[in-house]
Formats: C-alpha cells, structure tokens, sequence
C-alpha cells in the first residue's frame, strides 16, 4: 500500500474519532478491498478500504450496449466497482426491510473508506465446519431472510442515491461468456470453435429472456455461507447478517436462491437444496413451482458456468491457485442443474466440447 493511501486512511480514521484505535488487518476475498477490525474503548468496528483508482467504472443507468462495452467489465456485468456508496445504499435499503446489514459509523464514498458495525465473526460456513450450528436452522433462516427481501419490488433507485439496476440481458450475457472466454485459459485442451460457440449462445438466449423477464426482486448477488453472519440474539428474519452486498441488481429470485445453494466454498447436498427450495415455494404459493424450478435449474447452471469461469480467471490471470481445489464441487453442481430434461441441450454441450478429463 503507497504511503498517500496509508495517510488518507489514517486521517479519515482521526476525523471520525478512530484515530487511536488498535488496527488488526482480517484476511481478504477475490475482490480489490481490504478490511481491518479496529478495537478502542472495548468495542469493535470495522474499517473498509476501497481504493477507487482498482476498479473500471460501474454501469451508468442510461447506459447503451455499446458504452458499457466501452467502459469495461463492471458495466458490462452491472457491478458496482466496490463503490462504498453503493454499500451505504444496499446496507439502508436491507435495514429498511428488517433485515441485518452492518449500520454505517463513518464514511467517505469519495476516497473509498468505510468503517461499519461489527456483526461479528460467526460466518454460516464457519459455524457449520466447526459444527456450532444446526444447518437446518441456519438454512432455514437464509430462506426465511431472502423471502422478507422477495416480499417487496424495490425501487429503481436506492436511498440516498444509487441505482437499483436490472440484470439485464448482457449481463447475462457477459456472466456466460465468462466460461468460455476463461477455461481453455485454463485447460489448454479446450478450444471452443466459432461453431461452439454459436451453439453455446443459441442455447443461453432464451434462458437469459426469461432471467431478465422475471427479474423482479432485489437481488444480493454473493448470498453464500460466506457472506452471512449468524444473530441468534435477533429476531426472525434478522438472524442472518448480511455483508458483500453492493454488486446488488434487480434480478429473478432464482438468482440468490442459487448463489446459496451452489456454494463454492462448502457441499451443499442435495437434500438440503431440495429441503430449502421446498420452503421457499411453500412460503410462496403464487408461483408456479415447476415454472419457477426450471428456471432456477437455468439460471443456476449459468451461474454456476460463470462462477467456473471467474476461478479460471483467478487461478490464470491473478495468480490464485487456492480456486481450483473449488472447481469440482462446481461441476457436480452444474451436473445437478443439468439433469432437469428442459436442460438437455446445454448437457450436450457440455458433454460434446467439455469432456470429462478437461473439468
């Protein structure tokens, strides 16, 4: 970190009157933040590090196809660049529906600083690991937390002043294409003729029509037993904090539900997917339930092709070689997504241009 950074940080951390505060830097992510806990008078909080200057730009509402091809990746994919803003936005929005983000103590979008409430260190995976918790309850409570989200249409834009963008069709497009574009990376075998790759784009085209049709719910975007911090003292749908949030779109249900349970960081087996999709369809009787499973079967397998996809990037391109000891439980994911027969052709695809030894 250059000593202008370290300066800023100091001198943001002074004016807000955590300047002798004792800082302990916590382990990172995949993305270009840093966190630290700071410690004074017997309290904990936590301190966000955003360099703007790492990211390309987040996606402008109006945008068209072709400026947000020009401006580079996160507006392609409607990511918010890591922009503190759009944590504050999603943090108040969450909170507003009664649910647990971290409050906001001290901020500076501008220089990318933050320091949150400190929800603690009970992640759901650490907990369930270590065999601290029952994964029923918590499970349990994740749907509950996600149908208190999917209750109310959000709206367009996020109090104070961030838009609440649509997982549009090239979003989807671009979280696709990352599998392609990343794997032969990865596994040099793989070489995706232009006739592939027509074929993989005929068979995504409908599925992201009906992924940006039924996008209708806010939409965390990282909602996985790492990104989710058990409350027991809290109330119902409160009991799960939630952080990493500010990627957040309007997207269809089916997306968080899949982001849960195709975790690439723990087995999600498929007696707890079934039991999870069960009391969410149960809780929501107005849908469909085959409609809505089929969908999420889709949009499950893209997504799990793009998570695929962005652990080749992070293994050839970032140096990060912990992501392959992750990819096999991907692809027994992406098999369990593609034995739903609406599926067949994508499994064709797969079995045709991705063979076995290559995953």
């Amino acid at each position: 970190m250059s000593s202008d950074r370290e300066a800023l940080k100091a001198a943001f951390l002074g004016a807000n009157g955590f300047g002798d505060a004792r800082r302990e830097p916590l382990g990172g992510d995949a993305s270009t933040r840093a966190y630290e806990r700071l410690h004074q008078d017997g309290e904990t909080y936590i301190f966000m590090d955003q360099p703007p200057a790492l990211e390309s730009a987040p996606c402008p509402p109006g945008a068209t196809a072709d400026e947000r091809r020009a401006a580079g990746y996160n507006a392609l994919a409607r990511l918010a660049a890591g922009r503190v803003d759009a944590f504050i936005a999603c943090a108040l929005y969450l909170k507003g529906q009664g649910l647990s983000a971290p409050d906001i103590l001290a901020a500076d979008p501008g220089a990318g600083l933050a320091v949150l409430e400190d929800l603690g260190d009970d992640l759901f995976a650490r907990l369930l690991e270590t065999g601290k918790a029952d994964e029923a309850e918590l499970y349990d409570a994740a749907i509950d937390a996600l149908l208190a989200l999917h209750a109310k249409t959000p709206p367009a834009m996020l109090p104070p002043g961030w838009p609440l963008l649509k997982y549009d069709d090239l979003a989807l497009e671009t979280a696709q294409n990352v599998f392609v574009e990343w794997m032969p990376k990865l596994r040099p075998s793989l070489a995706f003729s232009a006739k592939a790759l027509a074929e993989w784009e005929a068979i995504w085209g409908p599925i992201r029509a009906r992924g940006e049709a039924g996008a209708t719910v806010f939409c965390h975007r990282d909602y996985h037993a790492e990104n989710l911090i058990w409350l027991p003292k809290r109330k119902g749908a409160a009991r799960v904090g939630m952080l990493d949030f500010q990627d957040a779109v309007l997207a269809h249900p089916a997306w968080d539900l899949s982001m849960l349970l195709h975790d690439a960081r723990r087995d999600v087996s498929s007696a707890r997917e079934a039991e999870s999709l069960a009391r969410y369809l149960k809780a929501r009787p107005e849908l469909d339930a085959e409609t809505f499973l089929a969908d999420y079967h889709a949009l499950g397998a893209l997504n799990v092709a793009r998570i695929l996809g962005i652990f080749a990037r992070l293994v050839t391109r970032d140096d990060k070689p912990r992501y392959l000891a992750f990819m096999p439980r991907l692809w027994d994911y992406l098999d369990r997504c593609l034995a739903d027969p609406s599926l067949n052709d994508l499994k064709l695809w797969f079995e045709r241009y991705v063979p076995e030894m290559a995953r």
